[in-house]
């Protein structure tokens, strides 16, 4: 018993029950529980996502493994360089960690989902990873037999657009914010990930009476320079700006030239990026009350802050917001059916998946449904212990704070 509460100290809700099944051994013995985690330790973008999942991962396994592992057997890590920018550099790591033997592959996110996907279908390992994207839940949903193993641990990308309008109309009920108009002006990436998120915000738009749609403009990674893009948004002057981009650094840069020319009064919504642990930094201030928002995120209640403290104690205060967590839970979450059913039997491990019921310290997950993934709080589902929640942040004080939903907040909204 006294491991079972060391876990809970440590902020990790599961069941006496589960733990005592988990733990079972008094020491590790046996053959290795082998993760796969592919990782971008050396290419341009995407790396600092890599990490905080690599850290979130690392984290459980050794609380999981100073506690005596699954079983009596240990779980190990294996990490592959990847290149996240090529099909065949994502083709080539998820083939990688198969051969290395892992009984699982755990994955922040590739931008190709499709092949990372078929690789990992190619022998039914099964594979839970934090994509973030519709395609994935659709080859899911259209193809059950050939993708039975692979889940998403999030919602789709669509919700950065839909759900943004959707919590514009409850700030503008429940908060201080005072929209100078109804007007939204969208900028847009072109990658197939930021086009989605645009496209959903623009079909909730005209979906709503409350919303108008001023401008969209294009823009192409990397950003040079952001000067002409303040130019245009101030030429347009609407009430919400709309940033469909992702890359910490280059919305940073944003940041900092926008604060030289700002549309005054307007609210700026930066998306997912601020995330990433190096935004505030490389911001220096330029950010404050500037918000964004993740579909899956450490939330603030006992549970995740007990999990801030140990993250934080193992890596240091440069944490980021979303892929520590995820990380976190999904090594749970393995290790509890890898308790229950052999880690070599792929489809035992995948149908206790499906009936998998777990709270983790970013929110509930169950897949029993066709695309594999759990359901978003509050757009899925109104009740938040059913679901992962779509979480809307705001920078102050250069700290990111929760501010909707409101019951899940840790501040109100600063106008």
């Amino acid at each position: 018993m006294s491991r079972i509460k060391k876990f809970m100290n440590l902020g990790k809700v599961i069941s006496c029950a589960i733990l005592l099944n988990i733990l079972s051994a008094t020491s590790i013995a046996g053959d290795d529980l082998v993760i796969g985690v592919p990782t971008n330790l050396s290419g341009p973008i995407g790396g600092a996502d890599h990490m905080d999942w690599l850290n979130g991962v690392n984290l459980a396994v050794s609380e999981i493994n100073a506690a005596g592992g699954v079983n009596g057997r240990a779980l190990r890590v294996e990490v592959v360089d990847t290149d996240i920018l090529t099909p065949e550099g994502t083709v080539a790591a998820f083939q990688a960690l198969i051969e290395k033997g892992s009984h699982a592959i755990a994955s922040s996110f590739v931008l190709i989902p499709q092949v990372a996907m078929d690789a990992a279908a190619s022998n039914g390992i099964p594979y839970m990873h934090g994509n973030t994207s519709v395609v994935s839940l659709e080859m899911v949903r259209d193809n059950p037999k050939k993708y039975r193993n692979i889940f998403q641990i999030d919602g789709d990308e669509t919700w950065y657009g839909s759900g943004l309008i959707n919590y514009l109309d409850s700030m503008n009920k429940d908060t201080e914010w005072n929209p100078i108009n109804n007007k939204v002006h969208i900028v847009q990436g072109q990658i197939a990930y930021t086009q989605t998120v645009s496209k959903s915000a623009q079909e909730a738009i005209a979906a709503s009476p409350n919303w108008e749609l001023a401008k969209i403009t294009d823009i192409a990674y990397p950003v040079a320079d952001w000067a002409p893009i303040v130019k245009d948004l101030n030429d347009s002057g609407a009430g919400v700006i709309f940033i469909s981009h992702w890359v910490a650094a280059e919305l940073a840069s944003f940041a900092q030239q926008y604060a030289y020319d700002p549309v005054p009064g307007s609210l700026v919504y930066l998306q997912y990026g601020p995330s990433q642990p190096e935004f505030l930094e490389l911001a220096a201030g330029a950010a404050e009350g500037m918000i964004w928002g993740s579909v899956i995120g450490n939330q603030a209640d006992e549970q995740g802050m007990a999990f801030r403290k140990a993250y934080t104690e193992a890596y240091g205060e440069n944490m980021g917001e979303v892929y520590t967590g995820s990380a976190y839970d999904t090594i749970y979450m393995l290790a509890k059916v890898w308790s229950e059913v052999p880690a070599e039997d792929f489809d035992a491990v995948g149908d206790a998946i499906r009936n998998l019921t777990y709270d983790g310290v970013s929110g509930t997950y169950t897949f029993n449904r066709a695309t594999q993934a759990p359901l978003v709080h509050p757009w899925q589902t109104a009740d938040k212990s059913l679901g992962v929640t779509h979480l809307l942040y705001q920078v102050q004080d250069n700290q990111h704070r929760i501010i909707m939903p409101l019951d899940m907040s840790q501040s109100t909204f600063r106008p």
